[in-house]
């Protein structure tokens, strides 16, 4: 399937989306592909905002901004992440939910991946309209980043249900 066509069937049906990812072949590949593209969409999301604060205060350049972003963003961040979906698999496995360490990485890259839109969308109004617009659509882009989280592990517990 396609990403794209699966991101747009994400936000009709998102649980079911993810229990197809997740019952698929596991490549750990792949969860490295979709989180690095994950975060380089969000990274672009952030050039409108980074210009427009270049613009308004000149004393740090873009070019700087620019380089802690894509640090933040392409680095960092998924090592964060790995972090995040670790410790979420250890909370989940002491709370008994059936939950494997792929499906942990799955659910939450996905579901990152999946929000990336609203992301864009949120870097747009950051750059264009600061204030009530850019804090409306991050808002937006984080509900839509827990719900798609909350399907993904919604789906992680019918998968293993299903596998038993």
């Amino acid at each position: 399937m396609s990403i794209v066509l699966d991101i747009l069937r994400t936000y009709r049906t998102p649980r079911s989306v993810q229990v197809r990812r997740m019952t698929g072949l596991r490549r750990e590949g792949g969860l490295l592909a979709m989180v690095l593209t994950a975060c380089g969409l969000i990274f672009v999301a952030q050039l409108p905002r980074l210009a427009y604060e270049s613009w308004m205060d000149p004393t740090i350049g873009l070019d700087a901004r620019l380089a802690g972003a894509f640090f933040a963003w392409m680095v960092a961040m998924p090592l964060v992440l790995y972090a995040i979906a670790l410790l979420a698999h250890i909370v989940l496995r002491l709370v008994r939910w059936p939950a494997t360490g792929y499906a942990c990485r799955a659910a939450l890259f996905w579901a990152l991946l999946a929000s990336t839109p609203a992301w864009l969308l949120s870097g747009l109004a950051a750059g264009l309209a600061p204030g009530l617009p850019f804090d409306a659509m991050s808002l937006v882009a984080l509900l839509l980043f827990c719900a798609f989280l909350w399907a993904g592990m919604l789906a992680m517990k019918q998968v293993q249900l299903e596998a038993a």
